[in-house]
């Protein structure tokens, strides 16, 4: 049997569970969800997600600010392409992905903050307003950057 890992879910309507999954899989139509409150499992339709964090703690380090853009590293790593997410929500994300792909309907990515909770994300594309990868994740990056701190 899978490990049970520990996920904050959220969909595309803005809301968001926590708890932990065993039966995650990208191909999947959906995935059972334990929440952490202790209700009964969940059954998840992937295409309600906005992406699903899959993170070392639950409770996270609210006070704690992750590290937005990229820090020096190359384009590529053991981690894959460096890879830039805009939401349609707005939220930003960096990292680097082994599994994006222009024709699929989702990817896991790594975050360029080492420092961070998440371990990896699962991005249903369908969610972004843009991705760029490569050197246009640095672009991205970069113009995201500006328009926070102007």
């Amino acid at each position: 049997m899978a490990e049970s890992v520990c996920v904050v879910v959220h969909f595309l309507d803005g809301s968001l569970l926590k708890g932990t999954t065993r039966d995650f899989r990208p191909n999947c139509s959906s995935f059972h969800l334990i929440p952490a409150d202790g209700t009964s499992p969940v059954e998840v339709l992937c295409r309600h997600l906005k992406a699903i964090f899959f993170v070392k703690d639950l409770a996270g380090k609210r006070q704690r600010r992750d590290i937005r853009g990229f820090l020096a590293a190359p384009g590529k790593t053991e981690q894959g392409l460096k890879i830039s997410v805009l939401f349609k929500d707005g939220e930003f994300l960096c990292g680097h992905s082994l599994t994006y792909a222009a024709d699929r309907e989702g990817f896991f990515m790594f975050p360029a903050d080492p420092g961070s909770n998440n371990i990896r994300i699962y991005v249903n594309k369908s969610a972004a307003v843009e991705i760029k990868a490569g050197p246009g994740a640095d672009v991205l990056a970069r113009q995201m950057l500006r328009k926070r701190t102007a």
